[in-house]
């Protein structure tokens, strides 16, 4: 009875050496290794990035118009900047957190036209002639906005990196009108991590500013 075994495993010839002429299998892998560098380097790189460097170093801008916190500006920014890098380091204004720059935690909440949007995920060339409202923009001089003052009665706060946008996201909830029970609150908030689990507070304060209590 014979085993036909698989071409990799069968064993070579006693003696043998690798064939003298041709290229081996190591050889053939180095080869092309080193010809598919090339390739990339020449022919892909040299030819379509670095065949035009005009184009490589040009860059769109666009101008736009916006009033934030009641302020009207007019600005040229790069189409790709977000709202939030506009906010943060173009107008100063960095109450506005930069957490996760996905839109997934909702540190840099704010208010466009009076709804809540994730700025970081927000460009800024397409905000013309909207009305912009961050933290800076709650408190009337000396008078702190009503969800503010509830943050600090409740004590929904520990290391405050998180509340500007969870303020922000709460007023907005309250005028969608979203205050119906501390469960609707929370379903709709649910967007704004606050890694030192101060949430039952945040509701409260919430709750607190919709005239709940």
């Amino acid at each position: 009875m014979s085993i036909e075994l698989p071409e990799s495993d069968v064993p070579p010839p006693k003696g043998a050496d690798e064939p003298s002429s041709g290229p081996t299998r190591r050889t053939f892998i180095a080869t092309s290794t080193a010809v598919g560098g090339v390739v990339v380097a020449g022919g892909v790189i040299g030819g379509s990035l670095l065949a035009d460097p005009a184009a490589a170093e040009t860059v769109r801008s666009g101008q736009v118009s916006l009033t934030v916190n009641g302020t009207r500006r007019t600005v040229t920014v790069d189409n790709r900047t977000s709202l939030l890098d506009l906010l943060r380091e173009e107008f100063g204004l960095t109450g506005s957190k930069k957490g996760c720059n996905a839109g997934a935690c909702g540190a840099c909440t704010v208010l466009v036209d009076g709804r809540r949007v994730n700025s970081c995920l927000t460009l800024a060339v397409r905000l013309e002639g909207t009305e912009v409202t961050t933290i800076e923009g709650l408190a009337d001089g000396d008078q702190l906005h009503p969800l503010q003052q509830a943050f600090i009665d409740e004590d929904a706060f520990q290391c405050g990196y998180c509340t500007p946008g969870q303020i922000l996201s709460g007023i907005g909830c309250i005028q969608e009108g979203h205050t119906g029970s501390p469960e609707e609150i929370r379903e709709w908030m649910s967007g704004n991590i606050c890694r030192c689990g101060c949430y039952v507070k945040i509701v409260r304060a919430v709750e607190q500013t919709a005239g709940r209590k």
